[in-house]
């Protein structure tokens, strides 16, 4: 299991607009511990049953699982309908890290906030709606030389971290 201390991911950025695009800033990537709701972005929305998988779900969690991201189910659904959820999962060759936890060894205590800690949160309820399970693989899958966003790539090495992290928008020539 990778050290959690050397791995970091740094940002997401939404910028709005008519074709809303999710900016992935990513300082090192060889780990994430990912946040994924269950109902309207694992499975289409049909609580408290459970909807159909949505395009390309189970394939892009498998994927990253296999670039050793650790997935965590984070939803709403608590008892016999988690209990199914977990299962449903499971039976698509889903298996979590953690389930409603930051880490599996986590026990529950309802005088704590139950927000976890996660480097990215996949959710239907984000600013814009869920982009798809096809669009999130895009976004996650970045190699050195890709250019994220327009004048953004992680090959540019001359930047310092403040560039890094919120590119050029804050340029030194105000």
């Amino acid at each position: 299991m990778p050290d959690h201390g050397l791995f970091f991911v740094a940002l997401l950025s939404i910028i709005a607009g008519s074709n809303s695009l999710l900016k992935v800033k990513i300082l090192n990537r060889n780990f994430m511990k990912i946040a994924i709701d269950f109902d309207g972005t694992i499975v289409e929305d049909a609580y408290p049953d459970i909807g159909a998988p949505m395009l390309f779900a189970f394939e892009t969690m498998k994927e990253l699982q296999k670039q050793n991201h650790q997935l965590i189910l984070w939803t709403y659904r608590t008892g016999a309908e988690l209990e199914a959820a977990v299962e449903f999962c499971r039976g698509y060759g889903v298996e979590f890290y953690a389930v409603n936890n930051s880490y599996p060894e986590e026990i529950f205590d309802p005088g704590v906030s139950r927000k976890i800690h996660a480097h990215i949160f996949i959710d239907d309820r984000n600013i814009g709606g869920f982009p798809g399970w096809s669009r999130i693989w895009q976004m996650l899958k970045v190699d050195e030389d890709t250019e994220i966003a327009p004048g953004y790539s992680k090959s540019v090495e001359k930047q310092g971290l403040w560039q890094k992290l919120f590119g050029n928008s804050f340029n030194k020539s105000r």
